[in-house]
């Protein structure tokens, strides 16, 4: 059995569903009840409550960890997860950390990211821990503007990072989970090149067959609309990798390919993969 936290999100959903299609059982575990793929087990557990994981570990070999937001907050717990798992008999963990860790280590967030890292190697589990830079999947902040006005609205239209398909972290998190060869890996995942906002808008509009216009916001701007979804810090913090990557965050990682034997995918396989979101 392996046991997928974040079962029902952009990551958690594929990598069900590619461990099923391998003969796996999998127990999908979201925070609310969903609708998972065909052949897992759902179950519903809140992670800022570690021991409500003990049902869906009993039996299990092996966990992939996604951790939302709030479990970095304050009072929160997340390395009481691993505790919990290593109880369990869980023998393998694959951790989703974040590429901050390594290039921007001293932000709350990420200094919270490494410590679990450093409680997972020291837990005597096998582990993984997969770094992935920006996702492709954030190109949704859009989809409504472009829906109803063909507008992709941004700032810092022509700066850009290697940002990379979920489907891919997916991909790696299954090959990492069922193969040893991944075990005490660290793994930076990213996609196949660089692209800026406005190529993004470019892409969108091929995938749709119709054009997408491009509004260049102001970083000020940027910043109103993102604290009405995430706190000001962390809105400041991904303003300043989006409008001045370091050369770490611009780097294209070779492990994607390393992993799956295949380069990862480009930003316009993802549009054209999800282009009903933008019509």
């Amino acid at each position: 059995m392996i046991v997928v936290t974040g079962a029902t999100g952009n990551i958690g959903r594929p990598l069900t569903q590619e461990l099923v299609e391998a003969g796996q059982q999998v127990t999908a575990v979201s925070r609310h009840t969903a609708a998972v793929p065909n052949g897992a087990r759902h179950m519903v557990a809140d992670l800022a409550e570690p021991a409500g994981l003990r049902p869906a570990l009993a039996g299990a070999k092996a966990l992939f960890l996604l951790l939302s937001g709030d479990l970095h907050s304050t009072g929160a717990s997340p390395a009481d997860i691993i505790g919990e798992a290593a109880a369990g008999g869980v023998r393998r963990v694959v951790l989703l950390s974040t590429l901050g860790v390594a290039t921007r280590p001293f932000g709350p967030t990420r200094i919270a990211m490494r410590a679990l890292e450093d409680t997972l190697r020291e837990s005597g589990l096998d582990w993984t821990v997969l770094r992935p830079g920006g996702f492709a999947s954030n190109a949704l902040w859009w989809a409504e503007s472009v829906r109803t006005q063909r507008v992709v609205a941004a700032p810092f239209g022509d700066v850009g990072v290697p940002i990379i398909d979920p489907a891919d972290i997916a991909a790696v998190a299954a090959a990492c989970l069922l193969d040893d060869r991944h075990t005490h890996g660290v793994h930076e995942l990213t996609g196949p090149e660089v692209i800026t906002p406005r190529q993004q808008a470019e892409a969108i509009a091929g995938a749709l067959g119709s054009p997408v216009s491009f509004h260049e916001l102001t970083r000020d701007e940027a910043k109103a609309a993102m604290t009405r979804t995430m706190p000001a810090e962390l809105a400041d913090d991904t303003l300043d990798i989006l409008g001045s990557p370091s050369p770490a965050e611009l780097r294209v990682s070779p492990d994607v390919e390393r992993v799956l034997g295949r380069a990862p995918r480009p930003f316009d396989d993802w549009a054209t993969r999800n282009v009903a979101a933008f019509r």
